[in-house]
């Protein structure tokens, strides 16, 4: 059984909804799921997991949380080379530039992107949360 850990920060609520939908699909898949805030989670817990899910709206100018999410995520960084990532996040503005380039960031990283980072505007809807499940499958 692999081993998954979810890990998100949620200002509005929208990208916590996201980050219930990934663990419900890592789950379904058969996987061992832990999920963690931005806050509960760093360097320390990345060798304890199989696969990572990291889940961050888009902040400002399109960028990651800075104050949380954006130091824990950098400490994280040294660890992912080989590491199963997917990524995910909610936006109400822009055209997710935040994740093409939190993208290319993992992939220099040396990390196995299991697929392309799931975005929505604001709230998942239902196909959203469909993405989002399975990207948890393919994480477990």
């Amino acid at each position: 059984m692999s081993k998954v850990a979810v890990v998100y920060w949620s200002g509005t609520g929208n990208t916590e909804a996201m980050a219930n939908e990934v663990e419900s699909g890592a789950k379904a898949a058969g996987a061992e799921v832990s999920i963690f805030t931005a806050s509960e989670f760093d360097e320390s817990k990345v060798d304890d997991f199989d696969a990572i899910a990291f889940g961050c709206p888009s902040m400002g100018s399109e960028e990651l949380e800075d104050s949380e999410f954006a130091p824990m995520f950098n400490a994280c960084e040294a660890k992912l080379s080989g590491k199963k990532v997917g990524l995910f996040g909610s936006y109400g503005w822009g055209d997710g530039e935040w994740m093409r380039n939190w993208e290319e960031t993992v992939k220099s990283d040396g990390a196995n992107l299991v697929s392309d980072g799931v975005i929505c505007n604001e709230a998942p809807d239902d196909e959203a949360a469909e993405n989002c499940r399975n990207l948890g499958k393919a994480l477990a």
